[in-house]
């Protein structure tokens, strides 16, 4: 799958790999300013990291918040539920302006009821797997998605170190998309900076999530520009 079907209106190149950056690393005392400075860096989505204190051990935003930020960018907005009973929430994100939802195989108490839910309240499916959970707990369900999340952290906490070892993943379930002829996207999130950016899109990722690096930056334009790299053949 192109990326670009998740996002409404690109016009980057299929070669490319998109940049997603991750809200939660700006600074939100200026919001606003930080989405406009990444959009005008070469920004392709948004990825919303929402946490609940109990499937991971942090709390960030709810709803509200989305809803606040969709009017603050025409970006896509890619919202990753890191939250326990995600059917409890996945209604009110959509209907706040989460263009795609993205739900944990960990944290889904019916995974298949949950990605069906995502779709008929008008959203992208997402279905995300954390680095110690193996792919095939989700390959079942590659068919009813639009994008898989390879965690290359644990997820919970910003900053922390990539785990190389996701990438073998990555390619697995490349080769399956590609033999099977299914359409959606992977997307990486974690640790992705200048120097692991290179081996997370010659493992196949289509979609960057970069926080820190990003927001930590100078400059933005020119930390988007390394994160995607050259075009792909």
């Amino acid at each position: 799958m192109s990326w670009s079907q998740l996002v409404p209106n690109s016009d980057r190149s299929d070669g490319e790999v998109a940049v997603a950056p991750s809200v939660l690393a700006a600074d939100f005392s200026r919001l606003a300013d930080e989405i406009r400075a990444v959009e005008k860096a070469g920004a392709d989505l948004l990825h919303l990291d929402v946490m609940d204190g109990h499937f991971v051990p942090n709390l960030t935003f709810g709803p509200f918040v989305v809803a606040a930020i969709r009017k603050l960018t025409d970006l896509q907005l890619d919202t990753h539920l890191m939250i326990e009973n995600p059917d409890r929430y996945i209604e009110s994100f959509v209907k706040n302006g989460s263009g795609i939802v993205t739900i944990h195989v960990e944290a889904s108490t019916d995974l298949r009821r949950d990605l069906k839910m995502i779709r008929e309240h008008g959203g992208k499916c997402g279905l995300a797997l954390n680095p110690d959970t193996p792919l095939d707990r989700v390959t079942d369900f590659f068919g009813d998605i639009d994008l898989l999340l390879v965690m290359s952290v644990f997820p919970g906490f910003g900053g922390q170190s990539f785990i190389a070892d996701v990438l073998s993943k990555v390619e697995a379930a490349g080769k399956i998309r590609d033999q099977a002829g299914l359409p959606f996207a992977i997307q990486i999130d974690g640790g992705i900076d200048p120097k692991t950016a290179p081996l997370a899109r010659k493992a196949g990722v289509d979609i960057l999530v970069a926080g820190t690096s990003i927001f930590r930056s100078a400059d933005y334009p020119q930390m988007v520009r390394a994160l995607r790299g050259a075009r792909r053949t």
